[in-house]
């Protein structure tokens, strides 16, 4: 970097880098879920009875009858919110434009492929001579990536509304997954990450394509031309009506996987048809449900010493009670469409969509690990750093624990992993809590923390990170590519640390099922170029210019990497009549380009994004238990992880953050990676290493790989005699105080 770039950039943050450290780990105690308008309060709430919505939402995210193979949601999160499964776990990187995507390859133990089970020698998928060092011989590198089993998929036909996990699909083995011929499960193409504390996303999935806004019947929020939901009028009539719930990423995330024929349903099968499977079923029909389950366990058949498969009501019954009846009370039928030959489909099950992601969107968001050390520890009153003299450690711990916090926080590790939740991606989150509010503290009682702009990190710390009270969605920020950096509009809260090959998948950078971006900063590019056609999401034209990390414009400062008055810059806000120049970052930065501006500049450095390989920064609690790590799940355990960051990434690229060239454990003794490790631990949730309430779950069974091995497997599976045979693993139903015996990181797991 140029001095002249030091000193500008001093001079335009002088105001608070002196004293901020960015935004800080700081404690989930008390931290308010994002309120979503109109879901529970108002006159006309789309829920009455949100204890009966989150029972439903239990049921159904644990249900092997939602899938159509016996796969729930459950089925991929179940450790931890997230997935411990070692065999058939494999995919070959289909989200890769190049052609190795579309193939396996032998992993370093010269195995690999459908059904193999993976082993600690397979990990990393990339390797280097030497792990911390990036210039150093390439020794393994595979595009291969390790997620989760799915369906085996086929063509939907139907389903029995009464009894049977497992729907009429015409199945065969799959072109791509099989062994010698013989159909084995798929796999998804990316890792599945954990769902605790996913509520306080903006979007979810890694590419962010899970909408902030939920319109009742698909992920793509107002995007989707075709979404709605059937509300009744009067006795002789419904409507079709848009939906409109923000702070509902999770519900759009809800209604894709069991449409996905790589996750749970066979192709061409719709939302009214799991509705008419369910809606007269009873709920875990085949599932023992613990009679001390924290939510269930008013509903189970079960006793103390005697658990029972099922709940003592139906799914119809459970909507009915949980959601304003003008979504399922309409006694006709013929609106709503229907399969030839078949009976058409009624309002309830129209409206499954909806009643299904609203529903599993209020019970994940009682998934909320707030009792881990880093939310127990005592804090410094004024920098807001743990301490940790409150919790019983004695001193040999707690200096381990510091060293491992100043190393976290050293190598800005906190810029993208800072705040309650430990992710930059938690965007109205972050912003409520550093919005001075009379009143308003988070944290534990017994130290509250105020609302305000230390709230994250003192100093104004969270604008460091891109966080203030406008909560934006875009910022601009730098990237590196070996010595040359750059400066880049991109997606807060997504990030390229050069995992893999930037061709391997797009992330963010991807388009959704109509062909538009997915990504956030590529509409704000539209937005400045005076296109509103090319702008789908509302948040991204509230972007509030004076905040971003780096300037788009400035009126004071010349530069070539930012607008100046030369080159044509208006007022921030002044397209909408409402300029955007109160509590800004930097003053003299509230200011945009004009459309003229922007288009002369369109291949230049003053609009460069950052958006391809680029992904949804995850959180770090409970990362203890949640391997394997990364999107490609490349790596097995957190000392990769850490070896990872110490060669500065696996591949440079010009997208890449700069965060991640400016870590400096490489140069550091081992010992201090040792100790930023012991501070990853501070993150886990005792509640959720022993699968204790709100953490407790119904049994499930899900499919661990197949007879056989990645050689060689068993036909004769009872869904089509040339799939493979099937093996399984049993997660025994838990009620609210938790296992026995805690459940183990992911390389424990592995075969030896």
């Amino acid at each position: 970097m140029r001095l002249t770039d030091i000193v500008i950039m001093c001079c335009l943050v002088v105001s608070q880098a002196a004293v901020a450290h960015g935004p800080m780990p700081m404690p989930l105690q008390r931290v308010p879920v994002p309120p979503v308008p109109g879901l529970t309060d108002g006159p006309n709430p789309i829920v009455v009875d949100k204890n009966k919505a989150i029972a439903l939402g239990k049921a159904l995210f644990w249900d092997v009858n939602v899938g159509s193979d016996g796969m729930a949601c459950g089925s991929c999160h179940f450790h931890a919110g997230a997935d411990s499964r070692v065999k058939n776990q494999i995919n070959p990187g289909q989200k890769s434009t190049q052609a190795s995507g579309q193939t396996f390859e032998a992993l370093p133990t010269g195995l690999g492929g459908p059904n193999h089970e993976l082993s600690v020698a397979d990990f990393p998928l990339r390797r280097y001579s030497d792990p911390l060092n990036s210039a150093s011989q390439v020794t393994f590198n595979s595009d291969d990536v390790v997620s989760s089993a799915g369906t085996f998929s086929g063509t939907f036909i139907s389903a029995s509304q009464f009894s049977g996990n497992n729907d009429q699909c015409a199945r065969g083995a799959d072109p791509v997954f099989h062994v010698n011929g013989i159909g084995t499960r798929r796999v998804e193409p990316r890792n599945a990450p954990t769902v605790i504390n996913a509520v306080f996303n903006h979007r979810n999935f890694w590419d962010g394509r899970a909408n902030n806004v939920f319109n009742g019947s698909s992920p793509w929020g107002d995007r989707d031309p075709t979404a709605g939901v059937w509300e009744k009028v009067n006795a002789r009539n419904v409507q079709k009506s848009r939906l409109h719930l923000l702070n509902s990423s999770l519900a759009s995330l809800a209604v894709a996987p069991p449409l996905s024929d790589s996750e749970m349903g066979c192709r061409q099968r719709v939302w009214p048809d799991i509705g008419r499977k369910l809606l007269l079923r009873q709920p875990l029909q085949n599932q023992k449900v613990h009679n001390e389950d924290s939510v269930l366990g008013p509903y189970s058949l079960s006793s103390a010493g005697n658990l029972q498969p099922g709940l003592n009501t139906t799914y119809k019954a459970l909507i009915k009670q949980a959601f304003n009846q003008k979504y399922w009370s309409y006694s006709g039928i013929g609106p709503f469409g229907g399969r030839p030959g078949r009976a058409p489909y009624d309002q309830m099950e129209a409206n499954f969509s909806m009643f299904f992601g609203i529903a599993l969107q209020l019970y994940q968001g009682t998934l909320i690990s707030d009792q881990a050390p880093i939310d127990l520890t005592a804090r410094d009153p004024d920098s807001l750093e743990p301490i940790w003299t409150n919790l019983g450690y004695d001193q040999e711990k707690i200096d381990t624990l510091t060293r491992g916090f100043e190393a976290f926080t050293g190598n800005h590790c906190q810029l993208c992993h800072g705040g309650p939740t430990l992710s930059i991606a938690a965007v109205a989150t972050n912003a409520s809590l550093v919005t001075p509010t009379p009143g308003m503290n988070y944290g534990p009682l017994s130290q509250p923390i105020p609302y305000g702009p230390n709230a994250i990190g003192d100093g104004d710390g969270g604008r460091i990170g891109g966080i203030t009270p406008a909560a934006n969605v875009v910022t601009r920020d730098t990237t590196r590519n070996g010595a040359t950096s750059y400066y880049k509009l991109m997606d807060l809260g997504f990030a390229n640390t050069g995992v893999a090959d930037p061709d391997s998948d797009l992330g963010v950078d991807g388009v959704d099922d109509f062909g538009n971006p997915l990504s956030f900063t590529k509409q704000y590019v539209q937005y400045l170029l005076d296109n509103p056609a090319g702008v789908l999401d509302s948040s991204v034209t509230t972007v509030q210019a004076c905040d971003f990390i780096k300037a788009l414009a400035d009126n004071a400062i010349p530069f070539f990497r930012w607008f100046g008055v030369a080159d044509g810059i208006i007022a921030d806000g002044s397209k909408e009549g409402l300029l955007r120049n109160q509590n800004c970052t930097v003053a003299s930065s509230a200011y945009i380009p004009t459309a003229a501006a922007a288009l002369a500049n369109l291949t230049t450095e003053k609009m460069s994004i950052a958006t391809k390989a680029a992904f949804k920064v995850p959180t770090l609690r409970n990362i203890e238990l949640t391997g394997p790590y990364m999107h490609n799940g490349s790596m097995s355990t957190l000392e990769q992880v850490l070896e990872f960051y110490s060669r500065k990434g696996n591949f440079n690229n010009d997208n890449k953050h700069i965060v991640v060239n400016q870590i400096a454990l490489s140069g550091q003794p081992a010992s201090i990676r040792a100790d930023l490790i012991e501070f990853l631990k501070t993150l886990t949730d005792e509640r959720v290493r022993y699968d204790k309430a709100p953490f407790d779950h119904p049994e499930i069974v899900v499919p661990h790989g197949h007879v056989g091995d990645n050689v060689a497997v068993t036909p004769g599976n009872p869904l089509n005699s040339n799939l493979a045979i099937e093996e399984t693993m049993t997660i025994p139903a838990v009620g609210a105080n938790g296992l026995q015996d805690p459940i183990r990181p992911f390389d424990t797991y592995l075969a030896p």
